[in-house]
């Protein structure tokens, strides 16, 4: 937008009844440009931020004075209300969720100055008086890494076949996804195909949050699949009796049949190591 254009575009700049959080988000976003607040004066050099003098900040602070009558434009009344409720509906938000919203950065930061949101680590935001689930981590994780899957130790601990609580939350990604930067909850990757990434998975909902996570029997064959204690594959292995007791409290509950589990191992290629393991268990009930 040009430094003319701003001039005779007033409406974007202040709102009847408007606060001054309101006035620095249309300025922001109906100038693209830098700007400088100075609390009490009104005084926004949005001219200096695009490479006006100070004369022209001047006469630009005192026609902003004159036009606080103008009406509020519609896109930006609402802008903090539509941000809590898209945090109400879905419980934690990223930047990318809340512009598409019509919810700008400037509201978001000023909203966490205040108190009104809360920052998850990088780039995830929650209301500070939402419900936190046991299971908040994996809620986290799948904000973070949209096209992850809930994976080997931690879908065990989700369907509750294991008393091991995962020090980090294991994600199966795809051979080529990338891989995001360390976070906070800690995370492990492992890389599926994408034949094996599509199976036996299921939505669930925490925190408002829809969660990729693989079924029981789909994490038991998985469990066997990093068993193994070589390999570069394996350099991350959840270990032999981590699978042995997950196949036995899946039996056990029983939260997956021995047909489901024998159909997926079947798939994986590894129904020859798990066969006998499995016949014993069912053997001795």
């Amino acid at each position: 937008m040009g430094r003319q254009n701003c001039l005779h575009r007033p409406n974007l700049l202040w709102p009847e009844g408007g606060t001054d959080d309101d006035f620095l988000d249309a300025a922001v976003v109906g100038m693209r440009g830098r700007i400088e607040y100075i609390p009490g004066n009104w005084v926004v050099y949005l001219l200096l931020a695009r490479g006006g003098n100070d004369m022209e900040c001047m006469i630009y602070s005192k026609y902003i004075r004159q036009i606080r009558s103008k009406p509020w434009p519609s896109q930006f009344r609402h802008n903090r209300p539509r941000a809590i409720e898209l945090l109400k509906a879905r419980g934690i938000a990223r930047p990318s969720e809340l512009a598409t919203a019509g919810v700008t950065a400037a509201t978001i930061a000023r909203m966490k100055e205040k108190g009104l949101v809360v920052q998850l680590g990088r780039g995830l935001y929650q209301l500070p008086d939402a419900p936190i689930d046991t299971h908040h981590s994996l809620a986290e994780a799948a904000k973070r890494v949209p096209k992850g899957v809930v994976a080997l130790t931690s879908a065990l601990a989700f369907h509750e076949l294991t008393d091991t609580i995962p020090s980090m939350v294991w994600l199966a990604i795809g051979p080529k996804d990338r891989q995001p930067r360390p976070t906070n909850p800690p995370m492990q990757f492992v890389r599926f195909s994408s034949e094996r990434l599509q199976e036996g998975v299921e939505t669930h909902t925490i925190e408002g949050c829809a969660v990729k996570i693989f079924s029981p029997a789909k994490t038991v064959v998985d469990l066997f699949r990093y068993r193994r204690s070589a390999g570069t594959r394996y350099r991350h292995s959840t270990g032999l009796n981590l699978a042995l007791e997950g196949m036995r409290e899946a039996l056990r509950t029983p939260k997956a049949k021995p047909s489901e589990i024998a159909d997926f191992a079947r798939k994986a290629g590894v129904w020859k190591a798990m066969q006998p393991y499995m016949d014993a268990m069912i053997a001795n009930g």
